[in-house]
């Protein structure tokens, strides 16, 4: 049984996508500018779109805002399947199509910040701009491990990531206190990790399915091919991309964005002080702020094109009726005289 909705985090519904339920809310904009591009946020690993309760309010005051829970996670459906990023990526695409349709600014968290680059990449039509909060290079991991080792390593990883040991772990870390150390780890601020936000994460592992999910997600994360290369994506993206990194993110080391910064000229890098794996989270008024301020930014430049499309326009199209051609070198030759 899938867990009530959390009235606190916008307008909650469900969408049945390839027979699975799944959960989305939204937010319609308060600002009647209808140019302005919707939002749709993802969430990161074992979170839900309850992790973005104190953005949601504040990105709608400006754009229609969507939330959605990817299979596995939230309340969405956790079924027994092969997970992967595509599978994750697909469900983005179907969903955009079903709600959205036009070029949206797509937003995650880790995995989500992950499933979102991978999402543009594919289906370019359906994302004007992406803004990442923390993000995995899972493929880095790989390449780290020396091609004659990567058999013997990948025989490991199959021992020690057999169902019933993982059964096993996600017992373990369905237990309060052992969810509060991990989020403390996610957490530069140990004040921000309470009662609600473990709440927010152990919640949906009450459903049957959970386990047996866990399982499956346990084993894709640590496939070879659980999420195209984005080292290789990186610089195909021709759309504006802000990367939002915690200076305290113990999840994901900061030499990865000093690393990916440097694949895309159009992707800019802001750190936070005072934050970790979750900054959106953490320090809300300051990532809003950062997020407002960089599409604000865009904004700005986008009126500038415009207006200059259109002085282009104006000068080559602007010319002198013929009949009055005569007209305009009488006085021209008067003048002279």
């Amino acid at each position: 049984m899938l867990q009530p909705r959390d009235r606190k985090v916008g307008n909650q519904r469900d969408w049945v996508w390839r027979g699975w339920q799944t959960r989305y809310t939204y937010q319609r904009s308060n600002d009647r500018n209808l140019d302005a591009a919707p939002v749709l946020l993802l969430h990161g690993f074992g979170a839900s779109i309850g992790h973005w309760q104190h953005n949601i309010e504040f990105l709608s005051a400006q754009h229609t805002v969507y939330g959605l829970d990817l299979v596995g996670w939230g309340g969405s459906r956790k079924p027994n399947i092969k997970y992967d990023i595509n599978l994750w990526v697909d469900q983005v695409y179907d969903f955009w199509q079903a709600f959205v349709g036009q070029p949206m600014i797509l937003v995650g968290n880790s995995i989500g910040s992950l499933v979102a680059l991978v999402a543009a990449a594919r289906h370019p039509e359906m994302a004007a701009s992406l803004i990442m909060v923390s993000l995995p290079d899972l493929s880095a991991e790989q390449e780290m491990i020396p091609k004659p080792i990567q058999p013997l390593v990948n025989g490991l990883k199959k021992v020690i990531l057999n169902p019933p040991l993982l059964h096993t772990l996600f017992r373990v870390v369905s237990r309060p206190q052992v969810a509060r150390k991990w989020a403390q780890i996610a957490y530069a601020n140990p004040d921000r990790v309470t009662d609600d936000l473990i709440d927010l994460f152990l919640t949906p592992a009450q459903e049957r399915e959970a386990p047996a999910a866990f399982v499956k997600i346990m084993q894709g994360m640590t496939s070879s091919n659980f999420s195209p290369n984005i080292r290789k994506l990186l610089p195909e993206l021709e759309i504006p991309m802000l990367l939002l990194w915690g200076d305290e993110d113990r999840m994901i080391p900061q030499g990865t964005a000093d690393i990916l910064i440097k694949l895309n000229p159009l992707l800019e890098l802001v750190n936070l002080e005072a934050a970790g794996h979750c900054a959106h989270h953490e320090v809300p008024e300051i990532v809003n702020n950062k997020i407002r301020t960089w599409l604000d930014a865009l904004s700005a430049v986008r009126i500038d094109e415009e207006l200059n499309r259109n002085a282009v326009h104006f000068d080559l199209h602007y010319t002198i009726p013929t009949s009055n051609v005569a007209t305009h070198n009488e006085i021209w030759a008067k003048d002279k005289e």
